[in-house]
């Protein structure tokens, strides 16, 4: 098993990045996110190899958390590489947990290729594991919004409020719920609201 590959950058292009390590290239297939972060001579890529009875491929990830993020994708029945490079590409590894964490399948679709039916499994499968992976203010919030079947959460506490104001002005649940983490919970929901369009407005 190859872990990680260290060495010089001799080609990029959509999709692949090329290592040369004592003198053997490396063609790794990637997203697009570790390409803008692959620059000067010497690079490490973070891999994965998926064998099947075809063909022998190696992903190559710039940070450990994108690579972890690919095996979970792929983990789930249904999802290859190819899907999981498409979600990967469209999103962060820290935004897609909390996509999948919050049961919103509706921006998972965004990803080439991903349908809803796709969208929906991924989170079913990996729901509660994304759950876990998120930071402990955030968890809180999901249970505490997720939990409704409904857009909008009813109820007198400010954060319900504040979620359901940032819904009405278009804002998916997800990212109210990501702008919202860390905002002192004695606030009322008006200052919610603001301290929550600040941080959108600075994402």
């Amino acid at each position: 098993m190859i872990y990680s590959l260290t060495g010089r950058l001799v080609h990029k292009q959509n999709g692949i990045a090329v290592v040369e390590c004592a003198g053997v290239g490396y063609g790794c297939q990637t997203t697009n996110q570790t390409l803008s972060r692959l620059s000067g001579d010497t690079v490490t890529l973070f891999t994965y190899m998926h064998i099947t009875e075809n063909s022998l491929d190696l992903f190559g990830f710039a940070s450990r958390d994108e690579l972890e993020m690919f095996k979970l994708l792929i983990s789930v029945s249904g999802v290859g590489p190819k899907a999981a490079l498409a979600i990967l590409n469209e999103y962060a590894p820290d935004r897609l947990i909390l996509f999948i964490a919050s049961g919103d399948a509706k921006m998972i679709t965004k990803a080439q290729g991903v349908g809803p039916k796709l969208a929906q499994r991924i989170v079913l499968e990996l729901k509660d594991k994304a759950a876990k992976m998120l930071p402990s203010g955030v968890i809180a919030a999901s249970d505490d919004i997720f939990s409704s079947s409904s857009e909008r959460s009813v109820g007198s506490d400010s954060f319900s409020e504040a979620i359901g104001a940032l819904v009405s002005l278009g804002y998916n649940r997800s990212e109210a719920v990501q702008a919202l983490s860390g905002v002192d919970p004695a606030l009322s929901s008006d200052d919610m609201i603001r301290e929550a369009l600040r941080k959108l407005a600075r994402m």
